[in-house]
This record gives C-alpha cells, structure tokens and sequence, in this order.
C-alpha cells in the first residue's frame, strides 16, 4: 500500500560529479515540493520519500534519474536567419526558442557565417548529480494540493 503524497521542504547544495557547487538554496528560500508531482527530479524525489523533518545526507542521482542522457537528436545546426535572437552570437549563449514560457532553451555550441548549431539538451544532461540535503519539513497533502499537483498556502 502506498502511503498518501507529502508535501516537502529541504534546503540543498548540488555537486557536479567533480564536486564543484552548481546550485544551493542555503541562504534562501527552501525547495518546496508534492512528491510525485514532477517538481524535483525523479532520483531526488525518490531518495525523499519518508524522510523525516531534520534528517541530512547525501543522494546521489545518476543522469538517467537527473536530467536525462544526453540525446545527440537535440543538437543541430539551424540557418541564421531562423535564429529568433537578435545581434552575435557566442557559443555558451542561451535563449528560448519563442516566447512562450514553456518553450525549449536552447545553447549555441557552435556559429559560423550562414548557421548557428543549438544544443536543446539540458545543461546538465548526462551528468551525475550530488544533492547535500536537509529535510525541513514533511506533512501530508490537502486533498486540494493533490487537486492542484503542487503545494498550496495553507490558510488559518
């Protein structure tokens, strides 16, 4: 038997596989989330699952739970003039393909006079990932969080 969707708080530090930082919350706000909603990556939400407030450790999350392998499907070249980006581009550049919010960002990884190759993996595709996690809190969801698949203010 599955035991109901909590709604989680925890602050991290993520580490490249060589151990340089890449992202914490410390100094800000938690990552607040509903398990099994999608929000945080698979590895990370199933290393979550019944942990308690105030537990800390490590989780290590291979690419295939993380971001994904990287596809070489996402790389190709596209003619300049289709390029929604005004002014040079650099490789290392990033931009979003069209204004809509949900659409792909893409990273130039190569120019040259007539093409501009994009790269629509994410950044850290194929890449391991270390999370350093402290569990603040855990608490079951309201039937409307579920409703909603995502946290919810809880009103007084």
């Amino acid at each position: 038997m599955n035991s109901p969707a909590r709604i989680v708080s925890f602050h991290y530090t993520l580490r490249n596989p060589e151990g340089r930082v890449l992202d914490t919350s410390r100094g800000g706000d938690p990552i607040v989330y509903l398990e099994g909603a999608g929000m945080v990556i698979d590895g990370l939400d199933e290393a979550l699952r019944g942990a308690s407030p105030g537990d800390k450790g490590m989780v290590h999350v291979p690419a295939a739970k993380g971001y994904g392998e990287r596809d070489p499907g996402q790389v190709q070249a596209v003619p300049r003039d289709r390029i929604p980006v005004e002014g040079e581009l650099k490789i290392g550049d990033q931009f979003q393909t069209a204004p809509d919010p949900g659409a792909p960002v893409v990273t130039v990884v190569e120019v040259d006079e007539h093409s501009v190759t994009l790269d629509a993996n994410h950044p850290m595709a194929g890449v391991d990932l270390s999370f350093e996690v402290e569990v603040l809190n855990a608490r079951p969801a309201t039937e409307q969080e579920l409703t909603a698949g995502k946290p919810l203010p809880i009103e007084d």
